[in-house]
């Protein structure tokens, strides 16, 4: 797939298909590379991109709220989610964690209850170009532990209703120094998770409510913008 852009426009398309607009029709070349320039057949320019992070976020087909890409953000980087690690994760939804830690070189495998939910992230997958890096597995992680008991994962990534549960079983699902990562969108289960982190004996817990506001600069001045989401929810940090 590559990403057609002109202006606040973005089509994602495949080489070789052909799209309507109201600027002409774009007919995408076989050969198409980032970089090149696409014109519809009335002479509007498209530039072509390679699909990064933030796209997938913007494209990919959703099953509900996405984690947002700050957020992925804070989880790699608090937990230095890379190449070679392995990734357990619950909660896949759209995808876009697992899509994010597999483009950055792990291996992950993610847990999501819902069937049409799983089978729309594992087309997710195959948009970002990692289906082999990311086994989507319909089911609930609580009840697949003891098929996990003699996988060791470098990082725990959760998103889900039961993550205090969850919690509670990462010493057995972690290697030694490895990490959990819990997202939490209200205080109060945040609060529960961050007891099951201490009762698992595990260690460095911190917890932050993740905030991001952005910035409006005009003829009047400059101040943070009045729209948009600040308050997006809550990251527990641990270490097994």
């Amino acid at each position: 797939m590559i990403l057609l852009v002109r202006d606040n426009r973005e089509y994602l398309l495949a080489p070789g298909e052909t799209m309507e607009t109201d600027l002409g029709v774009l007919e995408v070349p076989e050969d198409v590379a980032p970089g090149d320039t696409v014109e519809t057949h009335l002479g509007d320019a498209f530039e072509a991109r390679a699909l990064r992070g933030p796209d997938l976020f913007d494209h990919f087909e959703r099953t509900g709220a996405p984690m947002l890409p700050r957020d992925v953000g804070l989880v790699m980087g608090h937990t230095g989610a890379s190449e070679g690690d392995r990734v357990l994760d619950a909660g896949t939804g759209t995808g876009v964690l697992a899509a994010y830690l597999a483009r950055a070189g792990a291996r992950v495998t993610t847990y999501e209850r819902d069937p049409e939910f799983a089978e729309v992230a594992r087309e997710n997958m195959a948009l970002a170009e990692v289906p082999d890096r990311v086994d989507v597995r319909t089911g609930d992680l609580l009840e697949a532990v003891d098929d996990l008991a003699d996988e060791a994962f470098d990082v725990l990534t959760l998103d889900t209703e039961d993550a205090p549960a969850a919690v509670e079983r990462a010493p057995e699902l972690l290697v030694a120094g490895g990490y959990l990562a819990a997202y939490v969108p209200f205080v109060e289960r945040t609060r529960a998770v961050v007891e099951a982190a201490r009762e698992a004996g595990l260690s460095g817990i911190t917890t932050f409510e993740t905030l991001q506001r952005e910035m409006d600069f005009d003829e009047r001045g400059s101040r943070p913008s009045t729209t948009g989401v600040g308050h997006t929810g809550y990251l527990v940090f641990a270490r097994a």
